[in-house]
């Protein structure tokens, strides 16, 4: 009797619905291309925030119609998208709404964010901390040192000024008012003064916060903000070290870093995506 193929080993047959043959080279686990290319109009939907007639879906996901039209009605069928009666436009359905509810409430911003500290200081060259607030305000939850060592008295819990440290004006410039003004009036100053007003909305356009020998002499920072899928203001990031080195440029290499790290945690909370 013939000996039976192996179920358990892939076939050699190149119609594989893979798309590939056990002669090419791997290229990483296989998945089903038409569900990888269907997604494509779920990213444009939630790339774009906004409901969209079936031409401008398809252009966004890089697609024509007549191609993207089959993938819309089985996912409005599965409640990822819905059509609205009105318009004909496509927004995002019920079974789409309920997952991404059920991933925010899963994240947990602290983990994550701790998660990428030792890479992230590493990269930006000095050290790095994480903060959240608490009941006193602004207080540093973890810090992870950097090949440029910082001589800093900083430890879990220590809090953060809201006026002098850049971990602190980011929550100044992103929490609420009737929060952050008793705080500030119990450090000495006002939220209303017009010199901090001016910075906190710099800080507010710009994403970054910046002090140069402010606290401390011959210490400066830079801090960035993450924000969760509601909007709201959940960590800082920031970035330590010596002033004559740190380079405080809202350019330069130590505030992308922050940056791209801070867009990155928000996006994994469910913020959507900075234009």
């Amino acid at each position: 009797m013939p000996a039976m193929p192996d179920a358990t080993r892939p076939s050699n047959d190149t119609h594989s619905p893979f798309g590939t043959t056990d002669d090419e080279p791997a290229r990483g686990p296989r998945g089903i291309q038409s569900v990888e290319v269907g997604g494509q109009l779920l990213k444009a939907l939630a790339r774009t925030g906004r409901r969209m007639a079936l031409k401008d879906l398809a252009r966004e996901a890089g697609m024509t119609a007549a191609k993207a039209h089959p993938y819309l009605v089985s996912f409005c069928k599965l409640g990822l998208m819905e059509q609205d009666g009105a318009s004909g436009h496509y927004g995002l359905g019920p079974l789409a709404m309920q997952m991404g509810l059920i991933s925010l409430q899963q994240a947990d911003p602290v983990r994550l964010a701790v998660a990428e500290l030792p890479a992230l200081a590493q990269e930006v060259g000095y050290t790095v901390s994480v903060a959240m607030w608490s009941g006193q305000g602004p207080a540093i939850i973890r810090v992870e040192e950097g090949p440029t060592h910082v001589y800093v008295a900083m430890r879990h819990g220590t809090p953060a000024s809201l006026r002098h440290t850049a971990t602190g004006k980011i929550f100044a410039a992103f929490g609420a008012p009737q929060r952050i003004a008793p705080l500030l009036e119990a450090e000495g100053h006002r939220l209303d003064d017009p010199a901090f007003a001016r910075e906190l909305a710099v800080i507010r356009d710009s994403r970054l916060s910046v002090v140069e020998n402010q606290l401390l002499s011959g210490v400066s920072a830079l801090a960035v903000p993450v924000f969760d899928g509601f909007g709201q203001l959940v960590l800082a990031i920031a970035a330590i070290g010596p002033s004559v080195t740190l380079d405080l440029d809202p350019e330069g290499r130590p505030a992308r870093l922050l940056r791209e790290q801070a867009r990155s945690l928000s996006q994994r909370l469910g913020a959507p995506a900075q234009a």
